[in-house]
């Protein structure tokens, strides 16, 4: 088990679990940097979430679910997901995801992606409430859901206020919306995964949190994912 491929499982999975929507109890233990065996048996306990860093490790020949490069390409993304079929993914899904209820996934053969945006937009039903009623709640869950991209403007040990883009329904497809600040956590208890922020930052987002700082390859991968998510949703609401 990679030690590396844990934590930073860790640093994007915490918020999720911290709310209750994924993953075993006591979230608070994702954020121990010396348990890493730990992390590793909770991670398996995220059904969404494992069964993309399998099929992630199984088409790229590693042994290893929580290795670095199946982890960074299931919430950032990397060139590790050239490799799945999507309609192989969709197969596999079909199984794990019998009783899931809403989404598009099911249709999605040709455009399935192991990758955290597509559980977002597409296994959940989230997307298609708010295409058709414009469900005010849907739109703030994906928004917060969906792993996005900011700027650290200001930082202390507890919190950092970030420039970043909101999710916003035009009434027929979801865009990105104005600029704004926004104040999200970097610890919790005291514990935390990342070592520092300094203004200027590029920082990836999850819910109300700092999962980590990123490279500008890596913030590319995951606005361009995103977009690539978006657009192949559009044919579906008109």
């Amino acid at each position: 088990m990679s030690a590396e491929g844990a934590l930073l499982f860790a640093r994007y999975a915490y918020p999720p679990n911290e709310l209750g929507y994924c993953g075993p109890a006591d979230a608070a233990g994702l954020l121990r940097r010396d348990a890493t065996a730990d992390i590793e048996r909770r991670a398996r306990q995220f059904e969404g979430a494992w069964c993309y860093l399998e099929y992630l490790a199984e088409t790229a020949g590693l042994p290893d679910p929580l290795d670095a490069r199946v982890v960074e390409a299931y919430w950032i993304g990397n060139d590790l997901l050239d490799r799945v079929d999507p309609a192989a993914l969709v197969e596999r899904m079909t199984d794990r995801f019998r009783g899931q209820l809403g989404g598009t996934w099911r249709e999605a053969g040709r455009r399935a992606l192991a990758h955290h945006s597509f559980q977002v937009f597409e296994v959940y039903p989230w997307a298609p409430m708010l295409r058709s009623s414009g469900n005010p709640t849907a739109l703030s869950v994906l928004d917060q859901c969906r792993i996005r991209t900011g700027v650290v403007l200001g930082a202390d040990s507890q919190v950092a206020t970030v420039r970043s883009r909101p999710l916003s329904w035009n009434g027929a497809e979801l865009v990105t919306g104005a600029w704004r600040e926004e104040t999200v956590r970097c610890s919790a208890g005291g514990r935390t995964l990342i070592d520092s922020l300094a203004p200027g930052d590029r920082v990836a987002l999850h819910w109300d949190w700092v999962c980590d700082v990123l490279t500008d390859e890596q913030a590319w991968h995951i606005e361009s994912l995103e977009e690539r998510r978006r657009t192949a949703l559009r044919p579906l609401v008109l």
